[in-house]
């Protein structure tokens, strides 16, 4: 882990120093823009987050390519989730809301899933007749879906999800796709289950994943036991700035917003012990009380000998009643 952020950090200290000698790099921090910047902050999504929007020149490109990656699997509803979010967002502020293709393998919605219809609307207000479902049995037909898919009027956003890193979504296919987004003026979103960053296309690489939700409010305050807000984390990995971020979002489904969470909550307090762990000690400790074994009904005695057959049957798949 300590050599993997010494990596990083050299990653963007060289990102750093390239935007330095181009001359870049001041433009983008402070802001010192032009006509022309004022004019590409139209063609940007704005999460609402000012140190968030600052990082990523202004928001999201929509004309553009962007990564969002899950670290594992678990992460895959995480993931999603936040990407509808900003499908949610996207179409709220376009004059007249089109569809979303959301196209991927059959291994990747085996493993993860499908968007689940009902969630999707009450909490991102994306009616299930909007989103276009292509699952194809392998990655290349699922990029040749959205290439040829990105130009069509009708879709407002396109999504592509995969899985792991292979060699198929190489820097020549998230050209292809970054280059369609491009001439298009079109967002294309690049969901990457478990898949480790590598060199891509795309502008920006977010790394998303699942944060605890806190209390719902109420107007007497924080209700306990209750679930708040779903809450993400995201990782800022790859970005015009060449700067490092990570924020704590939660969406606010009511109002179509991301809001950040402060630094002193993303630690809540937890109800339940936490026991320390042991040091020096060869074994577990020892249980407290005495402890009776039962025989199960038609279990040989103690002592007897187990058949074959006994142990099969011991080691076989558990199924539900």
């Amino acid at each position: 882990m300590a050599s993997r952020a010494v990596a990083r950090e050299a990653v963007f200290a060289l990102r750093r120093e390239i935007a330095r000698i181009e001359g870049t790099l001041p433009q983008r921090l402070e802001g010192q823009a032009g006509e022309a910047e004022a004019a590409q902050q139209g063609a940007r999504l704005r999460l609402g987050i000012d140190g968030f929007d600052a990082l990523l020149g202004g928001g999201l490109m929509r004309a553009a390519l962007t990564e969002i990656h899950g670290c594992e699997t678990r992460d895959a509803g995480a993931v999603a989730g936040f990407t509808l979010a900003l499908v949610a967002r996207l179409l709220r502020e376009v004059p007249e809301p089109g569809l979303v293709l959301w196209a991927g393998t059959v291994e990747v919605f085996r493993e993860a899933g499908l968007p689940h219809a009902a969630g999707q609307h009450a909490l991102f207000g994306l009616a299930p007749e909007r989103l276009v479902l292509a699952q194809v049995p392998r990655l290349a037909d699922a990029l040749w879906v959205a290439e040829e898919a990105i130009p069509l009027q009708r879709l407002a956003a396109v999504v592509v999800e995969a899985r792991g890193n292979p060699e198929k979504l190489d820097l020549t296919a998230t050209r292809r796709l970054h280059r369609r987004a491009q001439a298009a003026g079109r967002p294309v979103l690049l969901l990457r289950q478990a898949a480790q960053p590598e060199a891509t296309a795309a502008p920006v690489r977010l790394v998303v994943a699942p944060a605890a939700s806190g209390q719902r409010s109420t107007l007497a305050g924080p209700l306990d036991g209750s679930i708040g807000r779903p809450a993400f984390t995201v990782s800022v990995d790859k970005c015009p700035a060449a700067l490092p971020g990570l924020f704590t979002l939660e969406w606010n489904s009511d109002e179509c917003l991301f809001t950040e969470r402060a630094k002193s909550q993303n630690r809540a307090a937890d109800p339940v012990a936490v026991v320390s762990l042991s040091g020096c000690r060869a074994g577990p400790a020892p249980a407290a009380g005495q402890v009776v074994a039962f025989r199960r009904q038609g279990a040989p005695a103690a002592g007897a000998e187990h058949t074959p057959e006994q142990h099969d049957a011991g080691r076989g798949p558990r199924r539900a009643g």
